[in-house]
């Protein structure tokens, strides 16, 4: 595939929030997303691909090819540093930048290389009315009333919708079609970046949406996630052998009382809702990429920033899904979101930093259809735009210098060749980090072993990590520690984990 002249593709990204990785359809799911079903269909699904366990880290990395720990955005949301953005890469290769959406960051993308820019420049909102009250409406459940928000070059905090009509999804969807519209006579390509915050809570949805789901969660999260898993087996996405279903974690079903089990069936709902209805507007996204005449040559590519979140929030006194309640979908459900894996966002286990990704180009994507099991990263991103936009990536750019790329280009994925990954991959979010080298990945959480793990790894110390070993060719929900079989595995890579530390301390 050439990277250059007329032949460069159009490139779309696009992210969800907080998103488990069964919750698609075409992953297992009982949520409809046709849209995305049908680009999985005509392209690529992947089972390992990873992101950072947590929000701003992923997507930092995401948007520059190196580790958040290597520009300035692994321990709070700030700016980026020593690293360039997608934008600024993409834009001097003649690509005109557009981004929508949630950004997590201290700065403007409009100063970091997108041409326009409608978005949350925060880390969450409220998606009827992330600002003041208006005239008519119930107060706005908020954790903060000042959440930076961007059009351009304009930052407002707090920003005030004043359609009525206002909805996150909805809007970042509207100024990415405004966008494509504008720009279509244009014959140099476009890489537009749509960063939805859906299904991130709080959970809210219009109340159409969530008509579609109430009821259909009283049956249980036991029940939902073992026909997840059964969906997930029969369309071939998984195998029983590699994939076991891990143990339920949290509550069971049965343990609720009967309100208990209404309200738990409401949050679900509003969180199906939410997901249904950023597939339905990632559908008129690609429908007017359709009509403008350019949907053969673009690039595809959909994920999520990590996996299910189990964190507890409640704000306000409303009903769930309404503008007037904060609430969070909670550590049960989030086990289901996650299926069939272990733990949640915050996590390095699996549940923590496996995503769907799904990639569809209809003139660039060899045998669609297929599921690929190619070890990828937010970090490869970078590498492959780069490579098919004909973009080089600087050493130097706006007086810094810039981070060596870490990511590696996933375009012989595309192309259905072999092409295993040749350096190792590298977490550390929280309590939790990580370590993935070919079939191996050692990974732990806290000072502490949490009762029921097996292995004696941990190294002496109060504050040091007890680390757990897994084969990811043979045990995908980490079911079965190997720490204590191949203790010059954990050394070995503990080590490796040890000195990317230690580089990610030293300035670009």
């Amino acid at each position: 595939m050439a990277a250059d002249g007329g032949d460069r593709p159009n490139i779309v990204l696009i992210l969800a929030d907080d998103m488990g990785w069964s919750d698609l359809g075409c992953y297992g799911s009982e949520i409809k997303t046709p849209h995305l079903d049908k680009l999985a269909r005509n392209g690529v699904r992947f089972t390992q691909f990873y992101n950072t366990a947590k929000c701003f880290p992923s997507r930092a990395c995401l948007l520059t090819g190196v580790y958040a720990q290597q520009c300035g955005m692994s321990r709070g949301f700030s700016k980026i540093t020593n690293a360039v953005t997608l934008g600024e890469v993409l834009r001097s290769a003649g690509y005109r930048t557009l981004m929508t959406g949630k950004h997590h960051c201290r700065e403007n993308p409009y100063d970091r290389g997108f041409d326009r820019y409608f978005g949350l420049r925060d880390g969450a909102c409220n998606f009827f009315n992330p600002g003041k009250q208006r005239p008519g409406e119930p107060k706005p459940a908020q954790k903060s009333s000042k959440r930076a928000w961007c059009i351009d070059d304009k930052t407002y905090q707090p920003y005030t919708p004043p359609e009525k009509d206002f909805y996150t999804t909805d809007y970042f969807a509207k100024y990415a079609i405004k966008y494509l519209d504008q720009y279509a006579k244009e014959t140099k390509p476009f890489f537009l970046y749509i960063a939805f915050n859906a299904p991130h809570d709080p959970m809210m949805a219009w109340p159409e949406d969530i008509a579609k789901y109430q009821g259909k969660y009283l049956v249980g999260y036991e029940k939902i996630r073992k026909a997840r898993y059964k969906r997930m087996l029969d369309m071939g996405l998984i195998d029983e052998k590699t994939f076991a279903l891990s143990p339920r974690e949290k509550k069971s079903w049965d343990d609720l009382s009967e309100e208990q089990k209404k309200t738990e069936d409401r949050r679900m709902a509003v969180y199906a809702a939410m997901i249904d209805r950023m597939d339905q507007n990632i559908g008129k996204v690609l429908a007017k990429i359709k009509e403008i005449g350019k949907s053969e040559n673009t690039l595809v590519m959909f994920c999520s920033d990590n996996g299910g979140s189990a964190e507890v929030v409640r704000i306000g006194k409303g009903e769930i899904g309404n503008i007037d309640r904060w609430s969070s979908v909670c550590g049960t459900w989030a086990n289901v979101s996650n299926s069939p894996f272990r733990k949640f966002k915050n996590y390095s286990h699996e549940g923590g930093i496996c995503t769907s990704m799904i990639a569809s180009w209809p003139k660039g994507i060899k045998n669609p259809g297929r599921i690929s099991g190619r070890v990828g990263h937010f970090i490869d991103f970078m590498a492959t735009f780069a490579e098919l936009g004909g973009a080089k990536y600087p050493t130097e750019f706006n007086g810094q210098k810039i981070t060596p790329l870490e990511g590696e280009s996933m375009l012989p994925a595309l192309q259905d060749k072999n092409a295993d990954r040749r350096k190792p991959l590298f977490w550390q979010w929280s309590r939790g980090k990580a370590v993935r080298k070919g079939k191996w990945k050692l990974v732990c959480w806290g000072a502490k072993r949490r009762s029921g793990t097996k292995g004696k790894n941990a190294s002496k110390g109060s504050n040091a990590p007890a680390w757990e070993l897994y084969d990811m060719e043979k045990d995908r929900t980490e079911l079965n520690d190997l720490s204590e079989k191949h203790p010059e595995i954990v050394k070995e890579l503990a080590g490796l984990h040890d000195q990317w530390i230690e580089k990610c301390k030293k300035k670009a």
